[in-house]
């Protein structure tokens, strides 16, 4: 048998929806080809980690999965188990961030997954299984953000605002942008708290998020960041775009604010601001291999100092705290306890 975790689509007693979720042993068939199992290979997972995604599932929020029934987590990070492809053998050591996982087909948080070849790719050499599930979705975007970025604002331009900067996305995201050089300021609201483990990973400024958050000023305000890896959205992203200096660049790649978006055309016609989106979820597997292997750079002892390994069975358990902001940097499943 199989442990994992299952979310089933249901409704509540006025007819809203709602998602169970439940802690079980799964037949190793509900892997196979057919129901939401579908892929050349097949994988023993040795852990994942927990991202927003991940914890909206598991604290029952419908909105992410778009199956009846599915086993959560975006990441996955094991050993091939079996395969149908000459690309990928048993005993390779592999990792597939989004392409559908714990949204349209069984994630990460079993102990077993099947998986497509298109978006696999072989765990760089010198990562462990642990460290690639600590960088995981979360590392990769803001891997994908690094690269967006320091195609246009180079380490000298000035300062770099990272925001909700001790989340996953914005602790990996000064870690990498610091290690290259960069004058990383970090936005967040547990600046008392997290200070020092803030400076820790290379932020040499601390700004408290409400600066940003609060309300939308005027669209053009006084030039402040050379560029931007913003995990926030909404207010906070609009007064971004509106402080960022001319020919700057913005990677956008979170909602944690909120979806929405209140600006102006200024900033990108009368500075030349550039708005790059992040998609983590649809990538070429060249992308993925290039962002991968440049997290080879990331310190590992900082990465480290930013990771907490917890139990399959104590995921459910951090899934609220996690969508509070109450957790720092990266969660990390140990999906089997040999892992």
């Amino acid at each position: 048998m199989v442990r994992g975790y299952l979310t089933t689509k249901s409704t509540d007693d006025a007819g809203k929806p709602r998602i169970d979720v439940t802690f079980d042993e799964l037949g190793e068939e509900f892997f196979g080809d057919g129901h939401l199992g579908r892929g050349q290979v097949l994988l023993d997972v040795a852990y994942t980690s927990l991202n927003y995604k991940d914890a909206l599932l598991l604290a029952g929020r419908p909105g992410v999965s778009r199956a009846d029934v599915l086993v959560p987590g975006i990441d996955v990070v094991g050993v091939v188990r079996e395969s149908r492809t000459e690309n990928f053998v048993p005993g390779d050591r592999v990792v597939l961030n989004g392409a559908g996982l714990g949204e349209t087909r069984h994630g990460g948080l079993a102990e077993l997954c099947l998986v497509d070849e298109e978006s696999l790719i072989h765990l760089p050499e010198a990562m462990s299984l642990v460290e690639g599930a600590a960088i995981g979705t979360a590392g990769y975007t803001a891997m994908l953000s690094v690269l967006a970025l320091e195609k246009q604002v180079e380490p000298g331009d000035g300062d770099v605002l990272v925001t909700g900067a001790a989340g996953g996305v914005g602790s990996v995201a000064i870690a990498l942008l610091a290690g290259l050089g960069y004058r990383v300021v970090a936005s967040t609201g547990r600046g008392e708290q997290e200070g020092d483990y803030l400076r820790g990973l290379g932020a040499a400024e601390i700004i408290d998020r409400h600066e940003l958050s609060d309300a939308a000023g005027k669209p053009l305000q006084g030039e402040r960041w050379a560029g931007a890896v913003d995990s926030v959205g909404s207010t906070t992203l609009a007064n971004v775009l509106s402080q960022t200096r001319r020919e700057g660049l913005v990677a956008s790649c979170g909602l944690a604010q909120g979806t929405d978006l209140s600006t102006t055309v200024l900033p990108f016609i009368l500075r030349g601001v550039t708005l790059r989106g992040i998609n983590s979820v649809v990538q070429s597997v060249e992308v993925r291999a290039e962002a991968w292997n440049r997290l080879l750079e990331l310190d590992s002892e900082l990465l480290e100092s930013m990771t907490k390994v917890i139990a399959l069975e104590e995921a459910r358990g951090f899934a609220e705290p996690l969508l509070s902001g109450e957790v720092r940097g990266r969660t990390v499943v140990r999906v089997r306890g040999d892992a």
